[in-house]
């Protein structure tokens, strides 16, 4: 799993990472690292006393300038005592080689591996495991596998995905003059471009799209030797998105993968929040394990919901096939979305108050899942108003901020153990809640899940949405919304602690003897996986 400071890597090991990979700002491609030294070092004991391991990126291509704080970085690497550096310059590698023949040496995916020849040229220089390329296809590595037995191979299955070959993209220097091979870029490619049209006389003009006349348009790419494949370029009031890849998401196929004996599974997001993390973290090492318990049983569709409870641009399998179709791409929307957001994560325990910072607004009625580790359980609850830690003002809805926090005592939680609780729920444990969406944006959810849904051969590809006005009304802007508070005025059904008016106004009574005469109020688990709907 990737950490972008010392509390991301905290949290995705307490999730079940094996390994971690971190840099600091002048080592990696990694500009914008939360890091210090002092942070690395704790987190590499923080791993270390917990049998995980971490590895530091080294994986910028070095120019001159940059050779020479080479001594002072090994100093520093072999100070922090990692399990491996990850190196992408094949000068650098022979550096570290030769200075520091302890260190194991890691071939970055910026190295644009994509062959069992180059695996096997990189192991005669002494690499120790080589990460795949995202170009490469589940057919080539099966050949790599096979090909190269005797050095550890990594791959990607999860996270944002690169229009250019495996980051090696110039769209950013040319557009910001922020170097992406440098550790800072822009993400040009996922910026708001606007059509423009040339006409006759030479002058050009800008098509103006707005709600009025935007059912009107459709633009599409036709390449030359592919006549009648029309590749869409969407435009709203907003921009056109027509460089903007989807996720990758492997976990439909990760049986495929563990079978086939890949050592490592790489996850990208280094800039992304505790919340990734840690929902990723859990659904990965979860579905690794329950394979392992019986692969001819395995089944990936819970795990395929719970990873589509962050927000994502849509998920695609890449080039798991060979080839990544135009169904890998967004030309809806440039952001990411999802039904869920990120709620907070515990920052202590006070007594028996869990003080818990909020990193989204919370409302009255609003329900709060915690994760813990080890399965995709999750324990609900709903709250009706805030005592805010630092002062203890009680508000009816509280917003997030530098560090706010509210105070949460255990007796909520109405149907746990308070002390089985204390253990489930230890510091750095992750909430999330419902997210507000518009209308347009659960279509446009609905429109990812059926991409995604064909890609897997769920969906017939001429089931997705090809009318101009649904398109239009998925680009519509975007502007929030309130979710209905389920359960605020009754039972919701999700089984959540502290669902006040269910258990204890008169009006549920018989609602409660109903549920008891059936199937038990015990059966409203708080702890069950949240049905999300893939």
């Amino acid at each position: 799993m990737p950490a972008g400071d010392l509390n991301r890597l905290k949290t995705v090991i307490m999730y079940g990472a094996d390994a971690v990979y971190a840099g600091t700002p002048d080592m990696s491609l990694r500009s914008q690292s939360g890091f210090s030294l002092e942070d690395l070092k704790e987190g590499i004991e923080f791993a270390h006393a917990r049998g995980k391991r971490v590895y530091l990126t080294l994986n910028l291509f070095a120019h001159n300038r940059d050779i020479e704080k080479l001594p002072g970085f090994l100093k520093t690497i072999r100070e922090m005592n990692p399990d491996g550096v990850i190196v992408s310059d094949l000068g650098v590698f022979h550096y570290l080689a030769e200075h520091a023949p302890e260190l194991e040496l890691h071939v970055s995916t910026q190295a644009n591996v994509v062959s069992w020849l180059t695996v096997k040229s990189w192991q005669s220089q002494g690499a120790d495991l080589c990460v795949m390329a995202r170009e490469v296809s589940f057919d080539e590595l099966r050949e790599i596998r096979e090909k190269c037995p005797d050095i550890r191979l990594e791959t990607f299955v999860h996270g944002a995905m690169c229009m250019t070959y495996s980051g090696r993209c110039l769209l950013s220097n040319y557009m910001a003059e922020r170097g992406a091979n440098q550790g800072s870029c822009a993400h040009s490619c996922r910026w708001k471009y606007n059509l423009k049209v040339t006409k006759a006389d030479g002058t050009a003009g800008t098509i103006e799209i707005n709600d009025k006349n935007m059912g009107e348009f459709s633009f599409f790419l036709e390449e030359e030797f592919r006549p009648g494949e029309l590749y869409p370029i969407e435009e709203d009031a907003n921009g056109s998105y027509i460089l903007n890849s989807r996720d990758l998401n492997l976990m439909p196929r990760l049986a495929e993968y563990l079978a086939l004996g890949i050592d490592s599974l790489k996850v990208e997001g280094r800039n992304k929040s505790e919340f990734y993390g840690a929902v990723i973290a859990r659904a990965y090492r979860t579905a690794i394990d329950k394979y392992y318990e019986s692969p001819d049983d395995f089944d990936p569709s819970p795990y395929v919901a719970e990873v589509s409870t962050i927000p994502s641009r849509g998920y695609t399998l890449g080039f798991h096939t060979g080839r990544l179709e135009n169904t890998g791409h967004n030309f809806d929307h440039g952001g990411s979305l999802s039904a869920f957001e990120y709620g907070g994560f515990i920052r202590s325990w006070e007594g028996d108050d869990l003080i818990l910072e909020v990193k989204n607004r919370i409302l009255p009625g609003d329900v709060l899942e915690f994760l813990p580790t080890g399965s995709l359980d999750c324990l609900r609850l709903r709250l009706y108003e805030f005592v805010n830690a630092a002062n203890g003002k009680i508000t009816e809805k509280f917003t997030a901020g530098e560090h706010r926090a509210i105070r949460i005592p255990a007796t909520l939680f109405h149907a746990e153990d308070i002390s089985q609780l204390k253990r489930d729920l230890p510091e750095l444990t992750i909430a999330r809640k419902a997210r507000p969406l518009t209308e347009e944006q659960e279509l446009q959810l609905k429109q990812n899940n059926k991409t995604q849904g064909a890609e897997l051969g769920l969906v017939k590809a001429d089931d997705l949405v090809r009318d101009p006005g649904e398109r239009a009304r998925i680009m519509r802007s975007m502007k929030g919304g309130k979710p209905p508070k389920l359960g605020a005025e009754g039972c919701c059904a999700l089984g959540c602690n502290g669902c006040l008016p269910f258990w204890k106004e008169d009006q549920y009574e018989k609602a409660r003897l109903l549920l008891e005469e059936k199937r038990g109020l015990k059966k409203l688990d708080s702890r069950a996986p949240h049905p999300a709907e893939n």
